[in-house]
């Protein structure tokens, strides 16, 4: 048992600092080894490879929200997560949808870097660096089946938990069910703010912002505010709401 609360200890202390140094890459902080280096996450760090996991797409937010090339180092670690955690056969869906999107977002970006972070050109011959495959073949997307009739309280639990999913151009399953449901999902944020359930509240204000969908009278700048202060010591939180509030000013590449 103390083994266990060790490693979960050392797992939550991993996906925070992983977390913040993506909101600092974010805000144009100087990441020369890329976010995982800045967060001390190497090849054989068990609990860093798993905060990889945990975070997702979110940890190459530098390169699909603001058009920077991919850091290579960064990549052959998303890659690494990827290969070492994919779900199993019984998994829920959100765990199968967390995967997708991190092969769907390594076979992406895969190719843009060589080994020394030095951009390709789309066309151009591949360079050295994580190539796809070892768990990061295309896949079809996953059903929504299970989101689609979802109470709004369910559905803004499971959106929340799929936020690295609500990037600039989202064009997935998961998405148009969000956009489908703008009141439900903004009732959800109400919710998880009332609750103080603050990181539940940052990943739906992203939704929202991510789909543009939110309703007038929700404020959701000023709840999007609240929520960053009130969350302040969780980088998870702080990472979604400057997401949505890059969204909602409309400053994403």
């Amino acid at each position: 048992m103390t083994e266990q609360s060790g490693t979960s200890t050392r797992l939550t202390g991993a996906v925070q600092d992983l977390a913040f140094e993506v909101v600092s890459a974010l805000r144009g902080g100087d990441h020369v080894g890329g976010v995982c280096g800045g967060a001390g996450i190497g090849t054989d760090d068990g609990p860093g490879l798993a905060a990889v996991r945990v975070l997702g797409c979110d940890v190459l937010l530098p390169s699909t929200m603001l058009g920077r090339p991919a850091d290579a180092a960064d990549l052959a670690l998303f890659q690494r997560a990827v290969s070492v955690f994919p779900p199993a056969q019984d998994a829920p869906a959100v765990s199968a949808w967390s995967h997708w999107a991190m092969t769907r977002t390594l076979l992406r970006l895969a190719g843009t870097t060589d080994a020394v972070g030095t951009y390709t050109r789309p066309g151009s011959p591949p360079a050295a660096g994580p190539a796809p495959g070892d768990g990061a073949e295309a896949a079809a997307e996953p059903g929504t089946g299970w989101l689609d009739d979802a109470p709004w309280q369910t559905l803004t639990h499971q959106l929340a938990v799929l936020a690295a999913l609500a990037v600039p151009g989202a064009d997935c399953g998961v998405a148009r069910v969000a956009e489908r449901r703008p009141v439900d999902v903004a009732r959800g944020f109400v919710r998880a703010v009332r609750r103080r359930d603050w990181l539940q509240a940052a990943g739906a204000g992203r939704w929202l912002s991510a789909t543009g969908g939110a309703p007038d009278t929700l404020g959701l700048d000023a709840g999007l505010a609240f929520v960053a202060q009130m969350g302040a010591p969780d980088a998870r939180v702080a990472l979604h709401v400057h997401v949505a509030q890059e969204l909602r000013a409309g400053t994403a590449a």
